[in-house]
């Protein structure tokens, strides 16, 4: 079988496979991405795999540089893609990209041991200096509300429904009218 069929074959397989999965993306009909982890979890991380064209005779190329991981350090990343290419070396030859990220989802665990989840968030208070002015409570003044005179009520009351919407079309325009003034 010559590798574009292997490739045709696994592309078929992992569609069923994933259907309906969220934490699995095809990226292109090479290249794959698979969230192990929940999302909201501190130890979760993403794994992208790209065929060549010779794959699965040749290793696929195992990547982890997405925006999702961010804030993996860089030595566990590392650790995590060496596992991944041991992993590689064994099954060489044979349709891959589903038992690494199956043998990634099974070892989440002992990939991310050694990692210390960051707070990526930096507070407020840190970036923005809350300042109060010290003024004396008489010196502020309160702003009035407009009240408005009785006749004034009425006569917003009558362009309003009881709800104090306007009218279905109050403000629309006689098309006739308009016609008339720019035709005639």
């Amino acid at each position: 079988m010559s590798a574009n069929e292997d490739q045709e074959m696994e592309l078929e397989a992992l569609r069923s496979i994933y259907e309906g999965d969220e934490s699995f993306r095809e990226l292109s009909p090479v290249s794959f991405q698979y969230r192990i982890g929940e999302n909201g979890d501190p130890k979760a991380f993403l794994i992208e795999i790209s065929w060549t064209e010779t794959y699965p005779q040749t290793p696929p190329i195992i990547s982890m540089n997405a925006f999702f991981n961010n804030t993996i350090p860089s030595a566990v990343k590392q650790s995590i893609l060496a596992k991944l290419q041991e992993a590689v070396e064994v099954n060489l030859g044979t349709a891959m990209t589903y038992t690494l990220f199956e043998y990634a989802k099974d070892n989440k665990e002992q990939f991310m041991e050694n990692h210390q989840p960051v707070n990526s968030t930096i507070p407020i208070s840190s970036i923005i200096s809350v300042e109060t002015p010290n003024t004396a409570p008489s010196s502020k003044k309160k702003e009035k509300k407009e009240h408005l005179s009785k006749a004034q009520k009425r006569k917003l009351a009558d362009k309003t429904d009881h709800k104090g919407e306007l009218p279905r079309g109050w403000n629309w325009v006689d098309v006739v009218k308009v016609f008339e003034q720019n035709w005639l």
